[in-house]
């Protein structure tokens, strides 16, 4: 049977089911089958023609199984979309086939008062749940920059950590994700409840080994955080006051530091810049006169910039991670970024990299929890000049003892560690044994 008769008996069936709704229109084929790749020229080049056969948007989790049988039927691919807002094509459809937004599954399920844990349906956008949350006096642990449009499926599925990964670490550290519910891909697919160890499988595998539809994942008491801004002239002296401030007994929330050449790129937001680098935080209130103390003892300058506002969107969290990237896009698109993990001491690789590479690599660094212990995670600003300079500068920072997450491949693993997650395939084994979701993404895969 060819591709355009199978097409036609998939749409056939989905049709006959009220809890879908099929998009078919060019421009939505397009506009769903793309996220932000295009912050790496090499995924803009391999991803940019991808385009799906069909969108399908399911009104509930039912109707979600309803599409896996249906993809399972008919052998057809179904790649899974949250809100679009990863950086890797995550949920670009390598072999066309279907596409199914996951928006419409939000609601928010659970919210256990004495213990903060909260169970909600993968859709659900993770502003929504903050505010939700905030009301509760809870708040999540851990949020991408861009938390305001982000869903909670499609950054547990896509993403690793961000806001809040100075005191939580990780989304896949014991702890965070609680439990799932998931879909299978077969003939009849199962609803299945997944326990915190079962779970690990299935976070940060890019919805290719089972659908997400809910989730139960811990929170922390809400903090009214305040903003913070530390310039500081020397940059060996500003990543020394950052690490002190990330290891002293005050609770924070973001702990960035930036180049001075990129604050001349980004919003005024935490000040106009001085010529110098600068540290943004978020701290609890009880640790402002310690943060203020640390960096008065550097002489650096120390600048309160009041309450943090979560309505504005002017808040240093929007300076911070990806979104940093993102602003200096804006402002040129020649620029592209990495993510490492940098050998301690980091000032040692950061100098001989700086030597090398000058201008072309601005330093942006975020303060995270590994294990238990505080380390500099890096997402530098990097100038595109083709493939063979990027993969010398990837080369020289492994060289140096760099835990490099590659940010230009397609990949689960490639974007990792770069070593196949044998509970990732076997998990894909049990939950989607013909290989329907997202194919092509997660290496260890050879169906």
């Amino acid at each position: 049977m060819n591709r355009t008769t199978i097409l036609s008996n998939l749409i056939a069936e989905l049709e006959s089911f009220p809890e879908i709704k099929l998009l078919d229109a060019k421009k939505d084929k397009e506009r769903f089958s793309r996220d932000f790749f295009d912050y790496s020229p090499v995924l803009e080049q391999k991803l940019g023609g991808c385009i799906a056969d069909l969108v399908v948007r399911p009104h509930s989790v039912k109707g979600a199984a309803l599409v896996a049988g249906a993809c399972k039927r008919n052998g057809v691919p179904l790649t899974l979309r949250g809100s679009g807002t990863g950086n890797y094509g995550q949920c670009v459809p390598l072999s066309g086939g279907i596409v199914m937004l996951m928006g419409n599954l939000n609601e928010i399920r659970d919210i256990n008062i004495s213990t903060g844990v909260v169970t909600v349906e993968t859709g659900c956008l993770l502003g929504d749940l903050e505010k939700k949350l905030l009301s509760q006096g809870r708040q999540l642990r851990l949020l991408p920059s861009t938390w305001r449009s982000a869903s909670i499926g499609g950054f547990v599925a896509g993403g690793s950590g961000g806001i809040g990964s100075v005191r939580w670490g990780f989304l896949r550290d014991p702890g965070n994700v609680l439990g799932m519910e998931i879909i299978t891909v077969e003939d009849d697919p199962q609803i299945l409840q997944l326990d915190e160890k079962a779970s690990e499988a299935i976070n940060h595998a890019y919805g290719t080994n089972g659908i997400i539809s809910a989730l139960t994942i811990a929170t922390s008491p809400a903090v009214a955080w305040k903003e913070v801004a530390i310039d500081c002239g020397n940059w060996g002296e500003a990543v020394d006051l950052m690490q002190r401030c990330s290891r002293s007994a005050v609770e924070l929330r973001l702990c960035s530091l930036l180049e001075k050449n990129i604050l001349e790129k980004i919003p005024e937001w935490s000040g106009p810049s001085m010529g110098k680098h600068r540290l943004l935080l978020l701290v609890a209130p009880d640790g402002i006169t310690t943060i203020q103390r640390l960096a008065e003892s550097a002489e650096a300058h120390f600048t309160l910039l009041g309450s943090e506002n979560l309505q504005s969107g002017t808040g240093l969290r929007e300076l911070s991670w990806n979104h940093t990237t993102l602003h200096m896009r804006s402002s040129d698109r020649a620029w592209t970024y990495l993510q490492l993990l940098l050998p301690q001491p980091e000032i040692e690789a950061m100098n001989i990299l700086k030597s090398r590479w000058g201008d072309d690599l601005l330093w942006h660094l975020e303060s995270v929890s590994q294990q238990g212990m505080q380390r500099l995670a890096a997402l530098p600003l990097v100038k595109w000049k083709g493939n063979d300079s990027l993969n010398e500068l990837m080369n020289h920072c492994r060289d140096l003892g760099a835990v490099l997450f590659n940010p230009h491949v397609i990949t689960v693993e490639d974007g990792g560690l770069g070593v196949i997650d044998s509970e990732q395939v076997k998990a894909k084994q049990l939950f989607d044994p013909e290989g329907i979701l997202n194919p092509g993404k997660l290496k260890g895969w050879k169906k």
